[in-house]
């Protein structure tokens, strides 16, 4: 039988100096040669798994203000970068319900203590900045995007400690904390932006008491959803919206999808699972994820918070963020028995590691945190630094474009939202790939070599035998369209 013939263009971020950009034809046109030490990618394409939902990044009252502190030209820039075609084209978004440790002060939408039918809810303290970034970026974005809303915490007077850290639900406010949900997506949807779903609250076990928290256990959680917030979100014409459980790290997992798949009762208001990454700098939990995909083979799986955390950004320096000196909460503070989960990663290698370590273990979606922070690694209320794949400098009106927004473009900018990931076999350990189709019949694959040698790849099984170079260090997305299309 005759190979069909198929159009490759390989777009490629690499340590060497190349900031996602496209390879020229007569290039690839090289690579065509076999190399004794090339590795071999086998692609099953007849071994469909999960479809994408998108990949993204967050809105926060902390990105939200600094883009209104720079010029309007250098807003501008920046929301195109996200979520225009001609950018990372993000499909997949996040947001804080009340105040988080990325807000620049506590607020809450119903702030009247013993405000039982929530007559004084509001959310004005988003009208001067978040909803407008969201506006700015919906109007830029072809296709649309969904976002995911999450509470970091009720408001105190809820909870059993009065407090905006740590605590409980209090077992009498439950109606009300369900209807908070209802009157937020209302109250969104009237400002024209509509929540696609809802995890039930950030970090359940908490955060060391450190920021807003509010403490579920997997049967709290559980029990709230099926009696509460699923029925009322039903109640009100909102029973489409996604309500994803859990929403913290990748170990605790069997625990909850235990508890929230056990019955059809307790799971037939439950979308999927969220998860975080910050259980380890290096180790994407697959065995955990495989896991939860068996618990739940109907439910989604998505990958709800990310970032350098802990580390002040590294400002205009290209190559910090290919080096292996950032560090995370883990690396100073975590329990001894599990710090060598937390050693000193490249950012640049973390990041692409773990989405394509996330997307062979049946992940749907994929956000990353802050879009944008500054200098220091804030505005936060808390102090808790991070990094941002955006940084901007609003007394000099400059922003630098991390390595990292790269990282992103390779996957949110082609994994399109309904592609399907195919079953991949990459023979050389050291190196990543992660094979899907698209719904027009395009296959892309995302190869990572995180070594410091240039090494060759042949990807079989999509018609054609495809070599390609990936250099030492490097990111290449390959997208390959039959001729025909």
């Amino acid at each position: 039988m005759k190979e069909a013939k198929v159009h490759i263009a390989v777009f490629e971020t690499s340590r060497n100096g190349g900031r996602f950009h496209a390879v020229p034809q007569d290039v690839i046109a090289l690579w065509n040669v076999p190399d004794p030490s090339e590795v071999s990618v086998q692609v099953h394409v007849n071994q469909r798994r999960q479809r994408i939902v998108g990949f993204g990044g967050s809105f926060t009252d902390a990105s939200a203000f600094l883009v209104h502190q720079v010029s309007p030209a250098q807003r501008h820039r920046i929301i195109k970068s996200y979520f225009h075609e001609e950018g990372a084209c993000y499909s997949l978004a996040r947001t804080h319900m009340n105040s988080c440790d990325f807000s620049r002060f506590h607020y809450s939408y119903a702030p009247v203590e013993g405000d039982l039918a929530l007559e004084h809810f509001s959310i004005d303290p988003d009208r001067e900045f978040l909803i407008p970034m969201m506006r700015e970026a919906q109007e830029m974005s072809k296709d649309g995007f969904n976002i995911i809303a999450s509470p970091w915490t009720a408001p105190p007077w809820m909870k059993d400690n009065h407090a905006w850290v740590g605590g409980h639900l209090r077992e009498d406010m439950q109606p009300t904390w369900a209807q908070f949900f209802v009157k937020y997506a209302e109250a969104y949807q009237q400002e024209g932006i509509s929540m696609w779903g809802f995890t039930v609250e950030n970090e359940p076990h908490g955060n060391g008491n450190n920021w807003e928290s509010m403490l579920f256990s997997p049967e709290h959680m559980t029990a709230f959803v099926r009696d509460h917030l699923g029925p009322n979100l039903e109640k009100h014409g909102l029973g489409h919206m996604k309500v994803l459980g859990y929403d913290q790290n990748r170990d605790g997992l069997d625990e909850w999808v235990s508890v929230m798949y056990r019955d059809s009762e307790s799971a037939k208001h439950f979308a999927g699972t969220a998860v975080h990454w910050y259980d380890s700098t290096y180790d994407y939990f697959p065995e955990a994820l495989e896991r939860a995909h068996r618990a739940a083979p109907d439910k989604l799986l998505i990958q709800t918070e990310a970032c350098i955390d802990a580390q002040i950004p590294v400002w205009h320096d290209d190559d910090w963020y290919w080096r292996a000196e950032a560090t995370d909460w883990g690396y100073t503070w975590r329990e001894e028995e599990k710090k060598y989960l937390h050693p000193k990663v490249a950012p640049v290698h973390r990041y692409a590691r773990d989405i394509i370590g996330c997307l062979n273990h049946w992940v749907n979606g994929w956000i990353d945190w802050n879009m944008v922070l500054d200098r220091q690694g804030g505005p936060n209320w808390f102090k808790n630094w991070c990094v941002a794949p955006v940084l901007v400098d609003p007394e000099q009106d400059d922003v630098y474009f991390t390595p990292l927004y790269d990282v992103m473009c390779h996957f949110s900018k082609f994994l399109r939202p309904g592609s399907t990931v195919l079953a991949s076999e990459c023979k050389d350990p050291e190196l990543m790939a992660v094979a899907c189709e698209a719904t027009d019949g395009t296959h892309v694959l995302v190869c990572f070599n995180p070594g410091n040698s240039r090494r060759t790849m042949c990807v079989r099984g999509l018609g054609q035998d495809v070599r390609v170079a990936l250099d030492a260090q490097a990111l290449q997305t390959i997208v390959l369209t039959p001729d025909e299309l």
